[in-house]
């Protein structure tokens, strides 16, 4: 994971394990931290991880050794981080919530065999917009309350 200047310029460079693959980061409303999903601890799939903005204190947030937890996004009040995971051993992927520490993972769509993924949250919070559908060429858009309440296919 890199950083750099609005201009291009300063590219930095805040991952440093090239055996890993670093993805989908997401600032936090702060600007203190960067979340990020990763194989960094050698796990057969990805966890999400948390980091201050200069690559330093680098710490796991999910444990889930043999799953995809990928996509995170914080909430615009910094408390809550959405995710898009295989947790509960699905075909597919769903949505899910959790503190920023980890703890509290919530499921929010019930989606087996869809792709629920790329989840962002609105401006409030109070909403959260993800795609779904059974494979990435074949997703529409859809929107839900904070709580996966009222999920509802944008036209």
């Amino acid at each position: 994971i890199y950083v750099m200047d609005i201009d291009g310029s300063n590219i930095t460079r805040l991952t440093t394990n090239n055996a890993t693959d670093d993805q989908h980061p997401s600032w936090s409303p702060d600007g203190s931290k960067i979340v990020f999903s990763s194989d960094i601890d050698g796990q057969s799939g990805y966890n999400i991880y948390v980091m201050d903005i200069d690559g330093s204190n680098i710490t796991r947030l999910t444990t889930n050794n043999a799953t995809d937890d990928q996509h995170p996004s914080w909430s615009p009040d910094g408390s809550k981080i959405v995710f898009s995971s295989d947790i509960d051993g699905q075909s597919g992927y769903n949505i899910y919530v959790m503190d920023i520490d980890g703890s509290n993972i919530t499921r929010l769509t019930t989606n087996n065999d869809a792709y629920d993924q790329y989840p962002s949250w609105s401006p409030d919070g109070t909403k959260i917009a993800f795609y779904s559908g059974d494979s990435i060429f074949s997703s529409q858009i859809y929107t839900m309350n904070s709580d996966g309440t009222n999920q509802t296919r944008v036209p």
